[in-house]
């Protein structure tokens, strides 16, 4: 089985554009404990553009990485990582993705997104510097500041809040692509790689092997829960009927 090593991951991503911050043997060996993987929306999973009757989307590229991540954590560790979505809006495509990826959790309208994190700690058996974290902008930073691993992905618009973030320590990596440009896929292939799965994730998953199909089996009992904050307090909206727009 073909199997890379993290020189010739760090050489890879780092020729595509890539920028590790933290060395990539770091990063794989704090990958060891990770349990939970969280990701921004706007920005992250699309370029973030809004407008009246325009809806934020998600790219197949980005959910084929988010469900190839959660089958190799599955291989390495025998358990389903904690998987979802933090986002200061109310965005009706992260619930859907969400739902039919059969996500753990989406958090919503919540622009202090450290209460997520927070949330996170105390409902599930995850500490924050169990967490991976992917990001793009000023709000996410909160829970940057002290999460496990962080990446940044690439906005080519906004090198002042860049170079923040490398100045202040804030990410481990930053991504050679943009939200537009499937970075979502690049930090899922990164993970991979780096966990040492990269080509049995891939192989068992085009053969559709048992070990696939447990996993499946396993992923699609899960039911998405939707949180939101009010007053003060964050709770559990998954039976409210916001969710079912789309």
């Amino acid at each position: 089985m073909m199997h890379q090593t993290v020189e010739e991951i760090e050489a890879l991503f780092s020729k595509s554009g890539g920028e590790f911050l933290t060395p990539a043997t770091e990063i794989m060996e704090k990958l060891r404990h990770v349990k939970a993987y969280l990701f921004d929306w706007d920005g992250v999973f699309n370029p973030g553009i809004k407008g009246d009757g325009i809806k934020s989307t998600f790219a197949e590229p980005d959910a084929m990485g988010s469900n190839l991540l959660r089958f190799g954590h599955w291989l390495k560790f025998k358990e389903l990582p904690l998987f979802g979505i933090i986002t200061a809006m109310n965005n009706q495509s992260a619930f859907q993705l969400s739902e039919r990826e059969h996500f753990h959790l989406v958090y919503y309208s919540l622009l202090n997104k450290v209460k997520a994190l927070e949330h996170i700690e105390n409902r599930f058996d995850v500490n924050r510097k169990q967490v991976v974290f992917v990001f793009d902008d000023v709000l996410d930073l909160s829970i940057a500041q002290t999460c496990g691993l962080r990446f940044l992905v690439k906005r080519t618009g906004s090198p002042l809040f860049e170079e923040y973030v490398r100045k202040k320590g804030l990410c481990d990596y930053v991504c050679a692509n943009s939200g537009s440009g499937y970075a979502v896929r690049e930090v899922c292939e990164l993970l991979l790689g780096l966990l040492g799965i990269y080509s049995q994730t891939v192989d068992e998953r085009v053969n559709f092997s048992h070990l696939y199909s447990a996993y499946l089996s396993e992923r699609n009992s899960l039911e998405t829960h939707f949180y939101t904050i009010k007053d003060g307090i964050i709770q559990d909206e998954r039976n409210t009927s916001c969710q079912k727009k789309y």
